[in-house]
Protein backbone atom coordinates (compact mmCIF):
# COMPACT_ATOMS: atom_id res chain seq x y z
CA UNK A 1 0.00 0.00 0.00
CA UNK A 2 2.83 2.43 0.82
CA UNK A 3 3.86 2.59 -2.85
CA UNK A 4 0.38 3.91 -3.67
CA UNK A 5 0.59 6.80 -1.21
CA UNK A 6 1.18 10.03 -3.12
CA UNK A 7 1.19 12.47 -0.19
CA UNK A 8 0.80 12.35 3.58
CA UNK A 9 0.95 14.85 6.41
CA UNK A 10 -0.77 15.03 9.80
CA UNK A 11 -4.06 16.06 8.15
CA UNK A 12 -4.34 14.11 4.89
CA UNK A 13 -3.47 10.98 3.00
CA UNK A 14 -3.65 11.09 -0.79
CA UNK A 15 -3.41 7.66 -2.42
CA UNK A 16 -3.77 5.97 -5.82
CA UNK A 17 -6.43 3.25 -6.00
CA UNK A 18 -5.73 0.56 -8.61
CA UNK A 19 -8.62 -0.69 -10.72
CA UNK A 20 -10.38 -3.71 -9.23
CA UNK A 21 -9.92 -2.71 -5.58
CA UNK A 22 -12.92 -1.36 -3.67
CA UNK A 23 -12.74 2.03 -1.95
CA UNK A 24 -14.49 0.48 1.04
CA UNK A 25 -16.32 -2.82 1.50
CA UNK A 26 -18.06 -4.80 4.23
CA UNK A 27 -17.24 -8.10 2.54
CA UNK A 28 -14.99 -10.28 4.69
CA UNK A 29 -11.68 -11.07 3.06
CA UNK A 30 -12.02 -8.52 0.22
CA UNK A 31 -9.25 -5.96 -0.08
CA UNK A 32 -10.25 -2.30 0.06
CA UNK A 33 -8.46 1.04 0.31
CA UNK A 34 -9.85 2.10 3.69
CA UNK A 35 -8.79 -1.14 5.41
CA UNK A 36 -5.35 -1.11 3.78
CA UNK A 37 -4.69 2.49 4.77
CA UNK A 38 -5.89 1.91 8.34
CA UNK A 39 -3.54 -1.07 8.58
CA UNK A 40 -0.71 1.11 7.25
CA UNK A 41 -1.47 3.84 9.81
CA UNK A 42 -1.77 1.40 12.72
CA UNK A 43 1.74 0.08 12.01
CA UNK A 44 3.33 3.52 12.33
CA UNK A 45 5.32 3.87 15.57
CA UNK A 46 3.35 6.89 16.77
CA UNK A 47 0.06 4.98 16.51
CA UNK A 48 1.03 1.72 18.22
CA UNK A 49 -1.20 0.86 21.17
CA UNK A 50 -3.75 3.59 20.32
CA UNK A 51 -6.40 1.36 18.75
CA UNK A 52 -7.91 1.76 15.30
CA UNK A 53 -6.70 5.00 13.65
CA UNK A 54 -9.17 7.53 12.31
CA UNK A 55 -9.53 7.73 8.52
CA UNK A 56 -12.20 9.99 7.05
CA UNK A 57 -13.69 8.74 3.77
CA UNK A 58 -14.97 11.81 1.88
CA UNK A 59 -15.34 10.55 -1.72
CA UNK A 60 -15.23 7.25 -3.57
CA UNK A 61 -14.28 5.61 -6.82
CA UNK A 62 -16.15 2.63 -8.27
CA UNK A 63 -14.32 -0.68 -7.83
CA UNK A 64 -13.46 -1.08 -11.58
CA UNK A 65 -12.15 2.52 -11.73
CA UNK A 66 -8.62 3.62 -10.82
CA UNK A 67 -7.33 6.94 -9.59
CA UNK A 68 -6.50 9.37 -6.81
CA UNK A 69 -8.42 9.48 -3.53
CA UNK A 70 -7.95 11.84 -0.59
CA UNK A 71 -8.72 10.83 3.01
CA UNK A 72 -8.86 12.94 6.16
CA UNK A 73 -6.62 11.85 9.03
CA UNK A 74 -8.65 13.99 11.43
CA UNK A 75 -12.38 14.72 11.67
CA UNK A 76 -11.67 18.41 11.07
CA UNK A 77 -9.75 17.69 7.86
CA UNK A 78 -12.45 15.34 6.60
CA UNK A 79 -15.14 17.94 7.32
CA UNK A 80 -13.18 20.62 5.45
CA UNK A 81 -12.80 18.45 2.35
CA UNK A 82 -16.46 17.43 2.50
CA UNK A 83 -17.45 21.11 2.56
CA UNK A 84 -15.31 21.80 -0.50
CA UNK A 85 -16.99 18.93 -2.35
CA UNK A 86 -20.44 20.31 -1.43
CA UNK A 87 -19.45 23.85 -2.42
CA UNK A 88 -17.95 22.77 -5.74
CA UNK A 89 -14.40 23.92 -4.96
CA UNK A 90 -12.99 20.37 -4.93
CA UNK A 91 -11.97 19.77 -8.56
CA UNK A 92 -11.83 16.25 -10.08
CA UNK A 93 -10.32 15.38 -13.47
CA UNK A 94 -10.45 12.01 -15.20
CA UNK A 95 -8.99 10.22 -18.19
CA UNK A 96 -11.33 7.86 -20.04
CA UNK A 97 -10.82 5.69 -23.11
CA UNK A 98 -13.88 5.50 -25.34
CA UNK A 99 -14.76 3.38 -28.32
CA UNK A 100 -14.27 5.22 -31.62
CA UNK A 101 -13.94 8.98 -31.99
CA UNK A 102 -16.28 11.67 -30.60
CA UNK A 103 -18.41 13.73 -32.98
CA UNK A 104 -17.55 16.87 -30.97
CA UNK A 105 -14.00 17.25 -29.70
CA UNK A 106 -15.18 19.07 -26.57
CA UNK A 107 -18.53 19.77 -24.99
CA UNK A 108 -20.49 20.03 -21.74
CA UNK A 109 -22.96 17.29 -20.87
CA UNK A 110 -25.87 18.17 -18.59
CA UNK A 111 -28.35 15.44 -17.70
CA UNK A 112 -30.61 14.30 -14.88
CA UNK A 113 -29.85 10.91 -13.35
CA UNK A 114 -31.87 8.48 -11.30
CA UNK A 115 -30.17 5.67 -9.38
CA UNK A 116 -32.04 2.38 -9.48
CA UNK A 117 -31.13 0.65 -6.24
CA UNK A 118 -32.40 -2.73 -7.45
CA UNK A 119 -29.97 -2.88 -10.37
CA UNK A 120 -27.25 -0.57 -8.95
CA UNK A 121 -27.37 1.36 -12.22
CA UNK A 122 -28.16 4.99 -13.03
CA UNK A 123 -30.41 6.06 -15.88
CA UNK A 124 -30.95 9.40 -17.57
CA UNK A 125 -34.41 10.79 -16.90
CA UNK A 126 -36.37 14.01 -17.30
CA UNK A 127 -35.75 16.90 -14.92
CA UNK A 128 -39.08 16.42 -13.14
CA UNK A 129 -38.61 12.68 -12.57
CA UNK A 130 -38.87 11.81 -8.84
CA UNK A 131 -35.44 11.79 -7.14
CA UNK A 132 -33.69 12.94 -10.34
CA UNK A 133 -30.31 14.60 -9.70
CA UNK A 134 -28.55 17.04 -12.00
CA UNK A 135 -25.27 15.77 -13.49
CA UNK A 136 -22.74 18.02 -15.25
CA UNK A 137 -19.35 17.29 -16.82
CA UNK A 138 -17.04 18.76 -19.45
CA UNK A 139 -15.05 16.57 -21.83
CA UNK A 140 -12.35 17.14 -24.43
CA UNK A 141 -10.63 14.84 -26.89
CA UNK A 142 -6.94 14.30 -26.09
CA UNK A 143 -5.92 11.76 -28.74
CA UNK A 144 -7.37 9.13 -31.08
CA UNK A 145 -5.42 5.98 -31.98
CA UNK A 146 -6.02 3.17 -34.43
CA UNK A 147 -5.87 -0.28 -32.88
CA UNK A 148 -4.01 -2.10 -35.62
CA UNK A 149 -5.01 -5.62 -34.59
CA UNK A 150 -8.73 -4.95 -35.08
CA UNK A 151 -8.57 -1.85 -37.33
CA UNK A 152 -10.80 0.20 -35.05
CA UNK A 153 -10.27 3.49 -33.25
CA UNK A 154 -10.18 4.33 -29.55
CA UNK A 155 -9.93 7.81 -28.06
CA UNK A 156 -8.48 9.23 -24.86
CA UNK A 157 -10.78 11.82 -23.29
CA UNK A 158 -10.16 14.24 -20.43
CA UNK A 159 -13.20 14.84 -18.24
CA UNK A 160 -13.82 17.45 -15.56
CA UNK A 161 -16.55 16.35 -13.19
CA UNK A 162 -18.71 19.07 -11.62
CA UNK A 163 -21.17 16.80 -9.79
CA UNK A 164 -20.50 13.45 -8.16
CA UNK A 165 -23.44 11.26 -9.14
CA UNK A 166 -23.58 7.47 -9.10
CA UNK A 167 -21.78 6.11 -12.21
CA UNK A 168 -22.08 9.62 -13.66
CA UNK A 169 -19.27 9.63 -16.21
CA UNK A 170 -20.06 6.12 -17.40
CA UNK A 171 -23.77 6.73 -17.99
CA UNK A 172 -23.46 10.27 -19.41
CA UNK A 173 -20.69 9.37 -21.86
CA UNK A 174 -22.53 6.24 -23.01
CA UNK A 175 -25.73 8.22 -23.49
CA UNK A 176 -23.82 10.73 -25.62
CA UNK A 177 -22.56 7.94 -27.92
CA UNK A 178 -19.13 7.67 -26.28
CA UNK A 179 -19.21 4.44 -24.23
CA UNK A 180 -16.16 3.72 -22.09
CA UNK A 181 -14.15 0.64 -22.92
CA UNK A 182 -14.46 -2.20 -20.43
CA UNK A 183 -17.85 -1.00 -19.18
CA UNK A 184 -20.17 -4.01 -19.20
CA UNK A 185 -23.00 -2.07 -17.53
CA UNK A 186 -23.42 0.88 -19.87
CA UNK A 187 -21.59 -0.09 -23.05
CA UNK A 188 -23.03 -1.54 -26.26
CA UNK A 189 -22.35 -5.04 -27.56
CA UNK A 190 -20.03 -3.54 -30.21
CA UNK A 191 -17.70 -1.85 -27.73
CA UNK A 192 -17.96 -4.78 -25.31
CA UNK A 193 -16.66 -7.04 -28.09
CA UNK A 194 -13.92 -4.51 -28.88
CA UNK A 195 -12.94 -4.46 -25.18
CA UNK A 196 -12.73 -8.25 -25.11
CA UNK A 197 -10.59 -8.31 -28.25
CA UNK A 198 -8.01 -5.92 -26.77
CA UNK A 199 -8.14 -7.41 -23.27
CA UNK A 200 -9.71 -4.44 -21.45
CA UNK A 201 -11.31 -6.01 -18.36
CA UNK A 202 -11.84 -2.96 -16.11
CA UNK A 203 -13.68 0.28 -16.88
CA UNK A 204 -11.24 2.51 -18.78
CA UNK A 205 -11.62 5.42 -16.37
CA UNK A 206 -9.03 6.98 -14.08
CA UNK A 207 -9.29 9.92 -11.68
CA UNK A 208 -5.86 11.28 -12.56
CA UNK A 209 -5.95 14.76 -10.98
CA UNK A 210 -7.41 16.40 -7.85
CA UNK A 211 -7.26 20.08 -6.89
CA UNK A 212 -8.51 21.48 -3.58
CA UNK A 213 -7.57 23.63 -0.59
CA UNK A 214 -5.48 22.16 2.21
CA UNK A 215 -7.81 21.85 5.22
CA UNK A 216 -5.30 23.45 7.60
CA UNK A 217 -3.36 26.03 5.57
CA UNK A 218 -6.08 26.92 3.04
CA UNK A 219 -3.50 26.80 0.24
CA UNK A 220 -4.58 25.31 -3.07
CA UNK A 221 -2.90 21.95 -3.66
CA UNK A 222 -2.87 19.73 -6.73
CA UNK A 223 -2.12 16.04 -7.10
CA UNK A 224 -1.69 14.31 -10.45
CA UNK A 225 -0.75 10.77 -11.49
CA UNK A 226 -0.92 9.16 -14.91
CA UNK A 227 -3.07 6.04 -15.21
CA UNK A 228 -1.17 2.78 -14.75
CA UNK A 229 -3.56 0.38 -16.50
CA UNK A 230 -2.47 -1.06 -19.84
CA UNK A 231 -5.41 0.44 -21.78
CA UNK A 232 -4.09 3.98 -21.12
CA UNK A 233 -0.39 3.44 -21.77
CA UNK A 234 -0.37 3.68 -25.60
CA UNK A 235 -1.82 7.21 -25.42
CA UNK A 236 1.18 8.38 -23.43
CA UNK A 237 3.81 6.59 -25.53
CA UNK A 238 4.07 5.97 -29.25
CA UNK A 239 0.75 4.28 -29.96
CA UNK A 240 -0.95 0.94 -29.80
Amino acid sequence: MQKNIIFEDEHLIVAYKPAGIATQTARIGQQDMVSELKNYLSRKPENKGKGEPYLGLVHRLDQPVSGILVFGKTKQAAASISRQITEGTFHKYYYAVIYGKPVKENDRLTDYLYKDGRTNMSVIVKKDFPEAKKAVLDYRLVKTLMVVEVLQEASLMEIELFTGRHHQIRVQMANAGMPLLGDSKYGTETDRQFSREIGCKNVALCAYKLKFRHPKTGKEILFERKPEEDIFLPFFTTGI
